[in-house]
């Protein structure tokens, strides 16, 4: 049961998280680096886990570190071990978890956090397969699969001399974009439920009865900034607060803090509106320099697909807008007002990555 609930929230229909699973499972059985972006909340440890668990290293250690946790002295001792007297305190040989994780998976969250020091030495194992212990002079080689998760913008922290971007490239053989719970509509409620069932269990009800279709409406209207890990709270302090066995929740708190419910927030308007039929081509104005980009008019029949509809407007506008900023994803995104994570995942959605000039 406690291993089910680690991978519940792992759970999804939406073809954004099932083109996340699909890649998962092309990469595990690989030995290369992984890089894992998303924002908070977006599972990327579960992706971490499932990689290390589809891949021919499952029977072996899978080590995890967050590496905002420690600073720069201790991350380094955690992460490569420290010799017997090295530092004040040490006063024996202590392995790090590249030592631990031998045969194994090493998982590193909250890799924009670590200093060029850390990074250098990050490198050199990647490389190389060898370090040495902080205080030591001995060599060590060490098999290790490295996967690594940020929700920082790496490209730009590379621009700006934060990040080595030597290490971004050999990290990035594959980057796994994780969408964010705005983004997978079709996947809120059922996350939703399955939190809801497993506090039930744990408040020993017979049964969950389900939410009101109020509460339906506020759980799909609102915008999770905190994505899964946010839902899972709430759904889990809404049952225990005004959850019933016998009645369906009908009371969604959003915040714990407020005084009284807080009124639910709509999301915002999406660049994906769906063309409509007799409207003439419909420009695109950025908000850099309202600079004005004509679309095609679309031919609509109808019976049609709304939603294939809806999709190849969003490809269209997304190949407008990188031709428009000469194919610099950075640009593309600010012209599209999404994040540089949320464009690489609709780039990922429409095959769009090896969109060139």
């Amino acid at each position: 049961m406690s291993q089910f609930r680690q991978q519940d929230n792992l759970l999804g229909q939406s073809d954004s998280f099932l083109s996340v699973l699909d890649q998962v499972s092309q990469l595990a059985s690989l030995e290369k680096p992984v890089l894992i972006i998303g924002e908070r909340g977006t599972g990327k440890e579960l992706i971490a886990a499932r990689l290390h668990f589809l891949s021919k290293r499952w029977d072996q250690n899978y080590i995890k570190l967050n590496c905002a946790a420690l600073n720069e002295n201790l991350l380094e001792s955690e992460l490569f071990g420290h010799e017997s007297g090295a530092f004040t305190g040490a006063s024996k040989r202590h392995e790090g978890r590249f030592e631990r994780a031998n045969g194994g998976t090493l998982f590193l969250d909250e890799l924009a956090n670590t200093s060029a020091m850390v990074q250098e030495k990050l490198l050199r194992v990647i490389e190389y397969g060898e370090f040495e212990r902080v205080g030591g002079k001995q060599t060590v080689k060490v098999d290790t699969r490295l996967v690594c998760a940020t929700n920082e913008d790496l490209p730009t922290l590379a621009e700006q001399g934060e990040f080595r971007s030597d290490l971004l490239d050999r990290l990035a053989f594959d980057v796994i974009t994780l969408p964010p719970l705005r983004e997978r509509q079709e996947d809120i409620m059922l996350l939703a439920e399955q939190f809801a069932i497993n506090m039930a269990r744990d408040l020993e009800w017979e049964l969950f009865s389900g939410f009101t279709r109020s509460a339906i409406e506020t759980l799909q209207s609102y915008e999770w900034p905190g994505n899964i890990r946010e839902l899972k709270n709430v759904v889990e302090r809404s049952l225990y607060r005004h959850g019933n066995e016998h009645i369906p929740v009908h009371q969604i708190i959003l915040d714990p803090f407020a005084s009284k419910f807080r009124p639910k927030q709509r999301v915002k308007a999406a660049v994906s509106s769906a063309p409509v039929a007799n409207v003439e081509a419909a420009p695109i104005a950025t908000t850099q320099n309202q600079d004005v980009v004509t679309l095609n008019k679309p031919d609509i029949q109808f019976p049609c697909n709304l939603k294939q509809l809806s999709n190849d407007f969003e490809i269209d506008v997304i190949k407008k807008a990188l031709e428009h900023s000469q194919f610099n994803q950075k640009k593309t995104a600010e012209h599209l007002e999404l994040t540089y994570h949320q464009l690489r995942g609709y780039l990922k959605k429409y095959n769009l990555l090896d969109q060139q000039q």
